[in-house]
């Protein structure tokens, strides 16, 4: 492939990186509001301008070659770093509007956004939300390519890069049937008492729940690792097994078949972390959210 002496624009990497989250070229057109035929014959002028190859031809979905891989990552952070920077600057002195993007892990994003956004809404109607969800490390990866503004995970944050907010441990708990309750205690299961039982469990803490059990002298029965906790009440639900969550998981409880008890000797304990990059300007919205994140689970008063 002939290079063209063209350098990449904005507006390229935006139809690439658009490709590629749509995974093909018809769905990317009708998001840029572009014409199928331009939007091949743009992509193929970025190929040509680069000398390389960024699309595997006569796949139906779009499959990237090692050279598209190593743009398309570069460009998540380039288009972060642009459309931060422009909203920094735009929103420099203005009130409480725009959007605000965060990223949250799925059990954290379930139990507290909700409630954090509903009153958020009601304070600023004017703000929007851009929600992306993923594991911990891929949240961190999209706060760090100024993505995302504000993460929620469950990991610890290197306090040198991030601001953070933590909230106070909570205790793990196993929701099940009422069918199939275990335990003699009526709010509380030992971790003895799960020996053979049928137990769903999100990723993360299948490592420490299986040392534990093993330091017991017995394997345990996991019968399925998820880390969507819609996913593990619906499994839960049909008694397929017991489903280890937090504690403030239970506010999803709808269904009066289903209970909770506290997992003890050992009791497991988890938290929640809210990041953000040190040194970077946010915008006044997620400032704001921010600070009623702090109000609504901290009691804290103050500024970020």
């Amino acid at each position: 492939m002939k290079k063209e002496d063209k350098p990449m624009e904005i507006k390229d990497m935006r139809a690439f990186y658009a490709i590629v989250e749509e995974g093909n070229i018809s769905h990317a057109a009708q998001r840029l509001d572009l014409a199928q035929p331009a939007l091949s014959r743009q992509m193929k002028r970025l190929e040509a301008g680069l000398g390389v190859q960024l699309f595997e031809r006569g796949s139906r979905r779009i499959r990237l070659t090692d050279a598209g891989r190593v743009l398309y990552s570069r460009v998540e952070h380039i288009l972060g770093m642009v459309d931060g920077t422009v909203r920094e600057i735009t929103e420099i002195g203005s009130g409480v509007a725009g959007s605000v993007r965060l990223g949250t892990i799925t059990t954290s994003g379930a139990m507290l956004l909700p409630e954090l956004i509903a009153e958020f809404h009601r304070r600023y109607p004017d703000v929007t939300y851009q929600i992306w969800e993923g594991e911990g490390t891929r949240i961190l990866e999209l706060l760090d390519n100024r993505v995302i503004e504000i993460g929620i995970t469950r990991t610890q944050v290197d306090s040198k890069v991030y601001e953070s907010i933590v909230l106070p441990n909570e205790p793990l708990v196993l929701i099940m049937t009422r069918e199939k309750e275990i335990g003699a205690a009526p709010d509380k299961v030992t971790l003895r008492e799960l020996e053979g039982q049928e137990i769903i469990i999100p990723l993360r803490w299948q490592s420490i729940f299986t040392t534990n059990c093993r330091r017991l002298g017995f394997e345990p029965k996991i019968i399925c690792t998820s880390d969507s906790i819609v996913q593990d009440l619906l499994l839960a639900k049909m008694g397929m097994g017991m489903a280890l969550m937090p504690v403030s998981s239970k506010t999803l409880l709808t269904d009066g078949d289903l209970i909770y008890k506290r997992l003890v000797e050992p009791e497991m304990n988890t938290h929640t972390v809210v990041a953000w990059l040190k040194n970077r300007t946010l915008s006044s919205a997620s400032k704001h959210l921010i600070q009623l994140f702090r109000d609504m689970y901290l009691g804290e008063i103050g500024e970020v």
